[in-house]
């Protein structure tokens, strides 16, 4: 870890109001950037502390543990490093009054509660922006706000899987993505809309409110879909193939995915199958004759593949043909790439380190990773410079900071 905040946004103060993973993954990015995000916590902690895997010396919030114990596992601290944590109880009115303060001195306010609960709390936008005009407050939402556009579904509680499937990824799919795609393409979009208002606030001197709506920013991760059914009211069916060869095929040890539907990379693929007959076969000389026959030039294609490890593959198609092996995360943690570009960054979960029954990458039980910013700055450093922070860690530090005494 790097030793103080360091990038392009470290000019910036958020004040984070959200928790779990889509207002999390958002202000991690602009955190990794340099932005000094202050996390705001409820008395009980942000939920996804409580998800597994964690370390040893694991308690839940509000355990009495000893000083060395740790209260989030690597869900939480997949997406909260570089954050300090702040404990106020917005329901309470002197720590409403708290967090005004703390706005006053903020560039940006975000948060992911449903539609209307900031306000009922008297903490939302046009609370704030009584006493700081030039205040940007971000929502991150499953229908998005009123205020923006008023969905039927506004207040309807919403998480990953009901996003994706709502929003048409599903269907376009096929199934839903393993990963949080509705929370971690919501996030960047609101990383992204913040920005876009911190500058127009800089030109105005005036801030504003946008939101994100889950449900929005999955029609905007198909919208070749979306257009392509505007155009032609067919739906495009999962696998639907456009570009061929363009997927995944098997190699005696696993899958790796091979893309070649640009002729001079056909080309070459042909060249190292051994097939140069397949260049100018009719049935493969162009991507267009190879959709149409997609079956027969997959069938090629993995006739040569299977025969092969993946890095046989890699070795042979490597700089030549876009080619990437399907990595495990063992895998990826020895791949020169990832050290080269120094995407992992180690931390120590507070409390002390069990290395039992820990592997030959990682010592599971008392030190974690975390992924580097993948964004980086010529002459200007990216970086993590600071864990995850327990609950509430640095509520006196920063209400110090910003000259605010509790009543």
């Amino acid at each position: 870890m790097s030793e103080k905040r360091t990038g392009p946004l470290s000019d910036l103060t958020i004040i984070d109001c959200t928790m779990a993973y889509a207002g999390p993954f958002g202000t991690g990015l602009l955190a990794d950037m340099g932005a000094m995000v202050v996390k705001i916590e409820p008395p009980d902690g942000d939920t996804f502390r409580r998800l597994p895997p964690h370390p040893a010396a694991y308690h839940a919030v509000g355990e009495a543990v000893a000083a060395e114990g740790v209260d989030y596992g690597a869900s939480f601290a997949s997406v909260n490093g570089n954050k300090r944590s702040v404990c106020l109880d917005l329901k309470s009115a002197a720590d409403q009054e708290v967090f005004l303060q703390l706005c006053e001195k903020a560039d940006a306010v975000v948060e992911n509660m449903r539609a209307g609960v900031m306000d009922e709390l008297g903490v939302g936008y046009e609370t704030i922006r009584t006493r700081n005009s030039r205040i940007v407050y971000g929502a991150v939402r499953g229908y998005g706000d009123p205020r923006t556009g008023e969905s039927p579904y506004a207040e309807w509680p919403c998480l990953d899987v009901a996003g994706q499937s709502a929003g048409g990824l599903v269907e376009a799919t096929g199934d839903l993505f393993p990963v949080a795609i509705a929370d971690i393409y919501p996030g960047t979009l609101m990383a992204l809309g913040l920005l876009a208002a911190l500058h127009k606030a800089r030109e105005t001197n005036e801030g504003s409110f946008f939101d994100v709506a889950m449900y929005d920013s999955m029609m905007t991760l198909i919208r070749t879909n979306v257009t392509s059914y505007g155009l032609t009211n067919v739906e495009r069916k999962p696998g639907s193939r456009t570009l061929v060869p363009f997927g995944l095929f098997p190699a005696s040890d696993g899958r790796i995915a091979i893309a070649a539907p640009v002729e001079r990379h056909w080309a070459q693929l042909c060249k190292s199958m051994g097939r140069e007959d397949l260049i100018a076969d009719d049935r493969t000389r162009s991507n267009p004759r190879r959709v149409k026959h997609a079956d027969f030039t997959i069938a090629q294609v993995s006739a040569w593949s299977s025969n092969l490890t993946k890095q046989e593959i890699v070795d042979e198609l490597g700089g030549k043909v876009p080619v990437g092996p399907a990595n495990t995360m063992r895998e990826v943690f020895a791949d020169p790439h990832v050290a080269a570009r120094s995407m992992l960054a180690g931390f120590a979960y507070p409390g002390p380190a069990d290395t039992e029954g820990g592997d030959d990458q990682v010592e599971r039980a008392g030190h974690g990773v975390l992924t580097a910013s993948p964004i980086r700055f010529q002459g200007d450093s990216t970086g993590v410079y600071q864990r995850p922070p327990k609950h509430g860690e640095h509520t006196d530090e920063v209400l110090a900071e910003f000259g605010i005494k509790r009543p």
